[in-house]
């Protein structure tokens, strides 16, 4: 694995680049806020592909010039389009999961001859459900929680959100503030309050808008790929609601949100099953 760093304006970008011969497209792995190490298992069985992963500006190796602490998808878009030029490999196929796929589709929206297959893993988009207005409700509970608590409380709360079955209800908003110990989580306060999933940073991430008529006309083949033991919580229902908007029917891949990841993380999927699944995606033609 090759590691190199790209100044752009506003950050030094680490990436890694794993070369490999072949006839196939190279393969973008890309999340938010989860930087480049989070790929290692599903990487590894691409080895007859050139993968490439990066950490986001801000996140892991990748520093910050610019004085700002928001994540956005517009950003974070520029960010990638001016990688892809520096590696000149032409248009890649890209996977992205999380607020990575909310990256990625802007990507295909402002450079659509950037990416060939776009796989976007149960992107997380508050204003495409029904129950919108409770989602953000939502949000800022557990960013309430984050706030007063610290981090322990906050995922607690980010947890049971996106862990509740079906549309935000008052019931849901009955429930006290989960125990962070149930989740064997610290219930100590670090006194930091930056953490890009739990503060208002990335909160331009969940607030996007799709631009339906570019992504449709953009010359991308757009998949919108949920999990099948995600069942009908946040993130499934955001991207069956995407998909919805595109045209498009989700594709079911294994395990849940965190699917592809390594044992590493203590939320482990199933990485050989959802890299065979991704591997038939692709090779669609």
């Amino acid at each position: 694995m090759e590691t190199h760093t790209l100044a752009v304006p506003g950050a030094d970008l680490v990436y890694d680049v794993r070369p490999a011969d072949g006839p196939h497209r190279p393969l973008l792995m890309i999340g938010q806020p989860m930087s480049a190490e989070g790929f290692g298992a599903l990487a590894e069985h691409f080895t007859d592909r050139t993968v490439i992963t990066y950490d986001p500006r801000g996140l892991g190796r990748s520093k910050r010039t610019d004085g700002r602490l928001d994540n956005t998808p517009a950003q974070q878009a520029a960010d990638l389009h001016l990688l892809l030029a520096e590696l000149g490999l032409g248009p890649v196929d890209v996977f992205a999961s999380s607020g990575g796929a909310v990256t990625a589709l802007e990507l295909v929206t402002k450079h659509p001859s950037d990416v060939a297959t776009l796989v976007a893993h149960e992107p997380p988009i508050n204003n495409v459900l029904p129950d919108a207005a409770l989602a953000d409700r939502g949000r800022a509970a557990f960013n309430d929680a984050y706030e007063a608590g610290g981090r322990g409380p906050g995922m607690a709360a980010f947890i049971a959100m996106t862990s509740w079955p079906g549309e935000f209800t008052e019931e849901y908003f009955a429930q006290p503030v989960p125990d962070p110990a149930a989740f064997g989580l610290p219930a100590e306060d670090d006194g930091d309050r930056d953490d890009p999933l739990l503060s208002k940073n990335s909160w331009a991430v969940t607030d996007y808008r799709l631009d339906v008529p570019a992504l449709t006309a953009a010359p991308t083949r757009i998949v919108i790929a949920v999990g099948e033991e995600t069942g009908d919580t946040y993130t499934a229902r955001t991207a069956r609601a995407i998909a919805a908007e595109l045209g498009l029917a989700p594709v079911v891949f294994p395990s849940h949100h965190g699917g592809f990841l390594g044992g590493q993380f203590g939320y482990a999927g199933k990485p050989p099953e959802f890299a065979a699944t991704l591997r038939g995606v692709l090779d669609q033609p």
